[in-house]
């Protein structure tokens, strides 16, 4: 390449836009005639501009190496065994070290020490904790938090939403609990007896801990259940997955791992593809934005975990998973025919990515899932949305979703429930 801008006086491949790529010598700017492909090429252009190979050559010895160097690694496309190597490098641990066990229980996790650049180190709750011992908060069930408890961290923290409401929903312990042992709160709305429901609907809210609005309006949609639910739909409600995210200091969109939960579910048949494509997906496509890290195996995380072991058991004839803050509404799965609006917000399908809830539900479970994309993180929609949006929901689902037995889970082996203290 570097002898092709010597010898023709230009790279066609770097002219392809207006701005800088990586790697390249000179800037395509297209308001710099001299520097633009459209400019006639030939002996006489080149003639022109031969000046300037000498300068380029002494700048291409000093920029080119240095500009290769500051490019993410190319991924491993050798073989998918090879995908361990990166995750060793990630998370200073082996794959077998890093991959949690596939059930239910809490996990026990040394706090982890990211070296690779652009990837937070995950906080130390106690810094005299000695290596290989774990700090209480890290500790097996025996430390999990009550409802009562976690009712009053969450009323601490959102503005809409107080322990008193919180405790009036009368939530129970759903057998999911965080890293740092806080319980993942549950409300079942089962059918009236004697009837059997439309369908089974799992409602979710806060898989981004720095989601506000999408904990709130789970909240206030289960004030309207709490007085007019009639039982023609199954609900199983949870409107906080991401506890640790949220009821830390600096609330933040990943776990107390510093992992995209939106990004760990297993979208692959086998844990070796998950990581190449995931992996992939993280350093190309994010440029390992730590906000993004798809963590280092699918469902390494307990809150994870959770979703998936409560789909598998709960076998779901639709999911409901609030974000913010796009403003629209997302889609995945069957039937053909999603919402087109629910309240102010309309249809703009993004598209699914590796890990993500939409690709595992919609496209491997067959599960349609709508993913609500509430216009603000931190605001909560006024009263009139906030209804709006519910009533064309439960609208949409009355005509659209029926009785159904998904597939089984993929790569996904689950013991049954446990309940927390």
């Amino acid at each position: 390449m570097l002898l092709q801008v010597l010898i023709l006086g230009h790279n066609p491949l770097l002219f392809t836009g207006d701005s800088w790529r990586p790697g390249s010598l000179v800037s395509t700017n297209m308001h710099k005639p001299y520097l633009s492909i459209r400019e006639p090429s030939g002996s006489v252009w080149r003639a022109a501009i031969g000046w300037w190979r000498v300068p380029v050559f002494c700048l291409a010895v000093i920029i080119y190496p240095a500009a290769a160097l500051s490019q993410p690694p190319e991924p491993n496309r050798g073989g998918a065994l090879d995908m361990r190597d990166v995750v060793h490098e990630i998370v200073k641990k082996s794959a077998d070290e890093a991959v949690a066990p596939t059930d239910i229980t809490v996990p026990v996790f040394s706090p982890r020490s990211v070296a690779k650049k652009g990837v937070p180190a995950n906080p130390t709750p106690d810094k005299s904790v000695s290596k290989g011992t774990l700090p209480a908060a890290l500790s097996p069930p025996g430390a999990v938090l009550t409802v009562e408890q976690t009712c009053e961290r969450i009323g601490e923290k959102l503005g809409s939403v107080s322990k008193d409401d919180c405790m009036g929903h009368r939530f129970v312990a759903s057998g999911g609990v965080s890293v740092q042992g806080i319980p993942i709160l549950f409300k079942e709305y089962p059918p009236m007896a004697g009837r059997e429901s439309r369908a089974r609907i799992l409602l979710l809210g806060g898989i981004h801990g720095d989601e506000y609005s999408s904990i709130s309006i789970v909240f206030k949609w289960m004030d309207i259940l709490d007085k007019f639910h009639s039982g023609m739909f199954h609900w199983h409600v949870a409107p906080l997955v991401n506890p640790d995210g949220l009821l830390r200091k600096d609330s933040q969109r990943m776990n107390f791992h510093n992992v995209d939960l939106n990004r760990n579910f297993p979208t692959s048949p086998t844990q070796e593809e998950w990581l190449e494509a995931s992996q992939r997906y993280w350093v190309n496509e994010t440029h390992r934005d730590p906000r993004r890290f798809p963590g280092p195996a699918p469902l390494s995380e307990p809150e994870s975990r959770w979703v998936a072991e409560e789909i598998a058991r709960f076998k779901p004839d639709a999911v409901i998973s609030i974000h913010a803050p796009y403003g629209l509404l997302d889609f995945d799965g069957p039937p053909n025919t999603p919402p087109e609006r629910l309240g102010p917000l309309y249809l703009s399908l993004l598209g699914t990515y590796p890990g993500s809830l939409g690709r595992y539900c919609g496209d491997n479970m067959k599960i349609p899932i709508i993913t609500i994309e509430l216009e603000h993180a931190g605001i909560l929609p006024d009263k009139n949305e906030v209804a709006g949006i519910w009533m064309d929901l439960v609208k949409w689902l009355t005509t659209h979703v029926h009785r159904r037995i998904p597939p089984e889970p993929l790569s996904i082996n689950l013991k049954p429930r446990q309940t927390s203290r």
